[in-house]
């Protein structure tokens, strides 16, 4: 996604405060909609929007895989995201200490089917998942032939639906947001869920931004007095 244009606020001095990168992952867990030049959105930039402005420090967003994303965190090219509390970012960067947002990974099932409680109970079954997304590393407990999975990948939410109605997967993969959202423009009777794991997304600052304690303080201030679901309006749980 490109910077969108309220993607950047200035402060009073610009002098006073250096701008930072929020750098935000290329494929969308919140919605399906697009931008007008065709990228996935990414609901969190106006969140991002509103909090830069209260606080008046200058930003500009960038979209990057996943991978690089987490690179430019770590060597700083990136100062800022809004990310799960990854294990990799420790070194580099400080966490907020409340969520401010939180989705699910649900698996979906025509009724009849058995529930799935873990991703153990998916071992040798026919799975629908949808490209882009790594499914915060369940991608690779489903490619591995010791599981058994026979996985049918998907190029969008809307067709990954239409095989599971269809019956080309047992099971389909899929976050809260982007499956809401196709079920409510295109219900399919007997469709249930189970909620394989909840994600929830912290706000990420370089220990290398100046004062980057006090700031990530305020901006957690900041964000706590906004009313986020109607600023992001996706749902949040």
């Amino acid at each position: 996604m490109a910077t969108p244009a309220i993607a950047t606020a200035q402060p009073a001095s610009k002098s006073a405060v250096r701008e930072l990168e929020y750098a935000y992952p290329d494929q969308s867990v919140w919605t399906t909609k697009i931008d007008e030049r065709g990228d996935p959105e990414n609901p969190l930039l106006r969140l991002a929007a509103v909090m830069f402005e209260k606080a008046g420090i200058p930003w500009h967003g960038k979209r990057y895989p996943a991978a690089r994303m987490f690179n430019y965190l770590s060597d700083g090219t990136a100062e800022f995201s809004m990310l799960v509390d990854a294990p990799v970012l420790k070194e580099c960067c400080l966490m907020g200490k409340a969520p401010v947002a939180a989705t699910e990974l649900r698996v979906y099932r025509m009724s009849g089917k058995p529930m799935i409680k873990s991703k153990e109970d998916l071992v040798g079954k026919k799975v629908i998942t949808i490209r882009g997304y790594s499914y915060g590393g369940l991608l690779n407990f489903l490619s591995d032939p010791v599981n058994a999975v026979t996985n049918n990948t998907a190029i969008k939410h809307e067709a990954a639906f239409a095989m599971l109605e269809a019956g080309r997967g047992d099971y389909l993969l899929d976050y809260t947001g982007p499956a809401v959202e196709v079920l409510t423009g295109r219900p399919i009777t007997g469709v249930q869920y189970d909620v394989l794991s909840k994600l929830e997304v912290y706000l990420v600052l370089a220990k290398s931004y100046p004062n980057a304690a006090a700031v990530l303080s305020r901006l957690e201030s900041i964000v706590q007095s906004l009313n986020k679901e109607e600023i992001l309006g996706v749902p949040l749980h």
